[in-house]
């Protein structure tokens, strides 16, 4: 169930070992939709594609917002508070479902090929506390590091590493303070990643 003024990681994966992104022009594709179907309902505040995945983290709207931004909370008015919760929670997600089904729709009708290219059911979780958003944010942007996509996390285009200090000012400074904080913590996150990645490497090659 998805709350008014609550922040999520929202994440999905390509079905099978399809990819939601074949090619560059998927990528900008994919965020128009994303802007048209949940920019009424949230705010974006960290995010993450890669060829067969993504990671996301939103702050749902709180009600003034969304009675201004999101038509579909009219239908509401004459519901008790309860059924009221859990329709707005039924539309919330249903947003989201949309996007989902209007990108594949299009990308089945390229590419010539049937059936889900998302995983049935989109993966959501509750962020309560402010470490956990910290370390979310994190995550989310060294994902292509953690999967292999890139070595440098700049490297990546399609994330909100970029600019997130202006697009997240009064948050950036709450959650790193400086420019120079921020780069640190994501190197280290990186190295702690990498040096992961040596174990895993090393644990493999010893048994096989």
């Amino acid at each position: 169930m998805l709350e008014t003024s609550t922040y999520y990681h929202i994440y999905n994966h390509a079905n099978g070992d399809d990819n939601l992104f074949r090619e560059q022009r998927n990528y900008p594709f994919f965020l128009s939709k994303y802007h048209q179907h949940i920019d009424p309902i949230a705010e974006t505040i960290a995010w993450c594609l890669m060829p067969n995945h993504f990671h996301l983290l939103v702050r749902i709207k709180d009600v003034a917002a969304l009675e201004q931004d999101f038509p579909k909370f009219k239908t509401l008015e004459n519901l008790d508070n309860e059924e009221k919760q859990q329709q707005l929670s039924y539309l919330l997600s249903k947003q989201f479902s949309n996007l989902f089904s209007a990108y594949s729709q299009s990308f089945n009708k390229v590419y010539q090929r049937r059936g889900s290219l998302f995983l049935k059911n989109f993966k959501r979780k509750k962020v309560d506390s402010q470490d956990y958003l910290y370390q979310l944010i994190l995550y989310i942007h060294l994902n292509p590091i953690k999967h292999g996509f890139t070595h440098q996390l700049y490297d990546w285009k399609w994330s909100s590493v970029h600019g997130f200090d202006i697009l997240q000012t009064s948050l950036f400074k709450e959650l790193f303070g400086t420019a120079e904080n921020y780069t640190r913590a994501h190197e280290e996150k990186a190295d702690d990643f990498k040096e992961y990645h040596l174990i895993e490497s090393q644990i493999l090659s010893t048994s096989s």
